[in-house]
């Protein structure tokens, strides 16, 4: 499956996705990281992303890519990783059977 992270979320979870056999890109790779929510979704759209984010604004969105929405508060990057992964294959199995909006808490 392909992601794409959003600016508040930190780059090694690239890393630790691809590790996992994932495709993964953080905004800052692909030149938006100051971009706008509308435009990161067309991109992540145009390219069959996932865009993990712990932004609201994407999970309101009408229209666009999956979202997987983490709704962990204030956690340290480590937690943070340690949640997603861990949720990984719930993850790809609610994208994969059509769900839009996966939420991890």
């Amino acid at each position: 499956m392909k992601f794409l992270l959003d600016a508040q979320l930190p780059p090694r979870l690239t890393k630790t996705l691809k590790r996992a056999g994932h495709e993964a890109e953080h905004v800052y790779d692909c030149g938006l990281l100051t971009a706008a929510d509308r435009d990161i979704g067309k991109y992540a759209a145009k390219e069959k992303a996932v865009v993990i984010t712990k932004d609201a604004d994407f999970a309101a969105m009408a229209a666009g890519p999956a979202v997987v929405w983490l709704r962990l508060g204030n956690v340290s990057n480590d937690v943070l990783i340690a949640a997603v992964m861990a949720a990984l294959p719930e993850i790809v199995a609610a994208v994969e059977a059509g769900e839009v909006l996966v939420e991890v808490r």
